[in-house]
């Protein structure tokens, strides 16, 4: 029997993954006809149906679930046998991947990457700019800088501090509409939030008042376009105090009412954590970030 390509394998676990052959190709940076093949031709190598085909997309058959999880589990052997390699590392070259929210890569990691390339500039910087999870523990990361605090085991992991989350509104807007004096008033207000999202509502009742959708004069479900449409003087909203008192015309509204702050997390892989590459960026973002949360804080 022909033994099947990994790669294969690999497109397989994608689309089981991602639901759609679309999907599996962004995540793995194909194109959609190549990510067909693979599983045309891992199909015809097996001689079983992996997945039946539907409209919603690709529904992993029941051999191709039981399949799915040997490869799953495959992939992650693998993945660690790269990190323990990669822990063995002790020059100061090569490159270096991070993640952490949209909103801190866009407005608070670039000030801080411009040391790092300064510092280290034989260390290449990968960033990974994403409001999910990625996983560490496959390489999708290096470094992650999470909003949360991280669950999976054989992770280092260090509490930097928090990110307080404030009303907001441009001085523009305050100036065109008046300024609200109670959170009661927002109501008659330009809201800025969520527009599939339930994480501004769901925030606004811990607050001890109820919105709908259909309160949010503007919605998106991009962070940073709600940002930069209310530092455009579009309407009000929540964003991260940081951002709010170092933008200037942020106006912060109703001091000390808001939503509990972010914790900021810095986390490796325990593997990765002997590297000497990976260590200094590491260490180096850490009092970056302290230094930042500390200033924003004060």
């Amino acid at each position: 029997m022909i033994e099947p390509d990994w790669t294969h394998w690999r497109s397989f676990a994608a689309v089981v993954e991602h639901g759609s052959l679309s999907g599996a190709a962004r995540h793995l940076g194909m194109t959609q006809p190549t990510m067909g093949r693979h599983i045309e031709e891992l199909e015809r190598t097996l001689g079983v149906t992996l997945f039946d085909r539907t409209l919603q997309g690709l529904k992993p058959t029941e051999t191709g679930l039981r399949l799915y999880e040997p490869i799953r589990a495959a992939q992650q052997s693998l993945a660690q046998a790269t990190l323990m390699a990669e822990g063995t590392h002790e020059d100061l070259n090569g490159s270096i991947r991070i993640t952490s929210s949209n909103v801190t890569c866009h407005y608070v990691l670039p000030p801080m990457l411009l040391g790092l390339r300064r510092d280290f500039p034989g260390i290449d910087i990968e960033l990974v700019s994403s409001d999910s999870a990625e996983n560490l523990l496959l390489r999708e990361a290096d470094i992650a800088i999470r909003m949360f605090r991280p669950t999976q085991l054989d992770l280092v992991t260090r509490k930097l501090g928090t990110i307080p989350i404030v009303a907001t509104a441009h001085e523009s807007y305050l100036a065109r509409r008046g300024y609200p004096t109670s959170p009661a008033d927002l109501r008659e207000h330009d809201l800025v939030g969520f527009d599939r999202s339930e994480l501004f509502i769901q925030g606004a009742r811990q607050l001890g008042f109820e919105l709908s959708r259909t309160d949010f004069a503007l919605r998106t479900d991009s962070q940073t376009v709600i940002w930069e449409m209310v530092r455009a003087g579009l309407g009000i909203s929540f964003a991260q105090g940081g951002l709010v008192r170092e933008t200037p015309g942020m106006v912060e509204l109703f001091p000390g009412f808001g939503p509990p702050p972010l914790e900021v997390w810095l986390t490796t892989h325990r593997e990765l954590f002997t590297s000497r590459r990976i260590r200094a960026i590491y260490d180096r973002l850490g009092e970056d970030f302290t230094r930042y949360l500390a200033r924003i804080n004060s």
